[in-house]
């Protein structure tokens, strides 16, 4: 059994034979769980971290950059891969791959991209309205894992018309995933509005009642190590899943170890810890850069650390200018060389107010309405794969 520890008051998380302990998991999220982000994030307390969605079609067909976002990272104790798919013969050959040549420890499905690239194909959110065909792909997935746990992240439905998240948790309790994470909003919300948390205590009783054993992962609106007890202790999940709250706060990892442990949060960083950690963050990624060993490799990870400046900086009084300089670099030194110059015009020692510091943070957009297939909702019963869907839609 593979145990990941630390101290907590409250149950650790099981997911087949890996032990998560605090029950807290890194959600994949496109564009910022590569190794290097996985890597800091586990540093921090982030046991659990997984992997960027992953195109199943493209890792069948060997494509250069995905073989490169599948690779386990360096000193990774648990290698944890999200795959998306709609062909149930398509997601079995990509586990096996997963499973016999990457060595995967776990393999999470996506069901909840809101994504109108993917669930105009039938993919993601949109997925499980076809009831009969997402209990082939679960039924494809957990027979070509073996002894590997595979586990699935939803949202709550298309929209609160349709909802699939009760229905669909049976399907996948029944098919033998190890288990199964809730985003607390439809796909048409989108980011908006507030997780709906009652939704999350609603699925884990009815799963309760037919495989008491399934762990049931919340997801949505977690912000502060208080957040994630506070939904544990609301809705009784097993455990949590953290996004957007840990984007520019790999820290925030810490915070939630204490609040589960039932210790005092640790003291909010500085500008020069803050700092620190972005040198570290951009010296990750330019070593396991995102772009399958290309040329280019130090410009691509300037690049990929862009997206990361204005989370790590939102609070502190930096100035736009020296914001804008951030954003036009293009080698390390550059990049450290304007973050040190921060600090020579701020005090290194302030922190960011509480209220600025927990605000949400990542996408806020929404809501709008799902993109489908032509006729979608027409025959939920069709097992057959959407036309076009299994196409290159993700960075694989």
């Amino acid at each position: 059994m593979t145990t990941l520890p630390t101290t907590t008051t409250l149950p650790a998380l099981t997911i087949g034979p890996i032990t998560v302990d605090p029950p807290v998991v890194l959600a994949p999220m496109a564009g910022v769980t590569n190794p290097a982000f996985r890597i800091l994030c586990a540093r921090f307390g982030a046991l659990l971290g997984v992997s960027e969605m992953i195109t199943a079609r493209a890792l069948v067909e060997r494509h250069r950059t995905t073989l490169a976002m599948v690779a386990r990272a360096p000193g990774a104790t648990t290698h944890s891969v999200q795959l998306y798919g709609v062909d149930p013969a398509v997601m079995s050959a990509a586990v096996r791959i997963l499973v016999d040549e990457v060595g995967v420890d776990h393999v999470d499905l996506n069901f909840g991209c809101p994504a109108a690239k993917v669930t105009r194909k039938g993919g993601g959110s949109a997925l499980p309205v076809h009831h009969v065909l997402f209990a082939r792909i679960l039924d494809a997935a957990v027979t070509a894992a073996g002894d590997v746990p595979v586990t699935i992240k939803m949202r709550m439905g298309i929209n609160d018309e349709l909802r699939t998240d009760v229905r669909s948790a049976l399907i996948a309790a029944n098919a033998g995933v190890a288990s199964v994470a809730l985003h607390a909003r439809t796909a048409e919300q989108l980011y908006s509005g507030l997780a709906r948390w009652d939704a999350i205590a609603e699925l884990k009783q009815a799963v309760a009642a037919v495989a008491p054993t399934l762990p049931v992962l919340g997801n949505g609106d977690i912000w502060t190590g208080a957040d994630a007890v506070a939904m544990v202790e609301r809705t009784g999940c097993d455990g949590v899943v953290v996004g957007r709250g840990c984007l520019g706060r790999p820290w925030l990892f810490a915070e939630l170890a204490a609040a589960f442990a039932g210790q005092p949060a640790p003291a909010a960083p500085t500008l020069t810890e803050v700092v620190d950690v972005m040198v570290e963050h951009l010296d990750l990624l330019c070593v396991h850069v995102p772009s399958g060993g290309r040329p280019g490799i130090e410009l691509t990870a300037v690049r990929d650390f862009r997206k990361h400046i204005a989370w790590y900086l939102q609070g502190f009084p930096v100035g736009r200018t020296a914001r804008q300089r951030l954003m036009a670099v293009t080698t390390r030194d550059e990049v450290v060389a304007e973050l040190h110059k921060l600090l020579d015009t701020n005090d290194g020692s302030i922190t960011v107010a509480d209220d600025v510091r927990n605000a949400p943070r990542g996408h806020t957009n929404g809501p709008r309405p799902v993109a489908l297939p032509e006729r979608w909702l027409d025959n939920p019963d069709d097992p057959a794969p959407p036309k076009g869907a299994d196409a290159f839609v993700s960075g694989g």
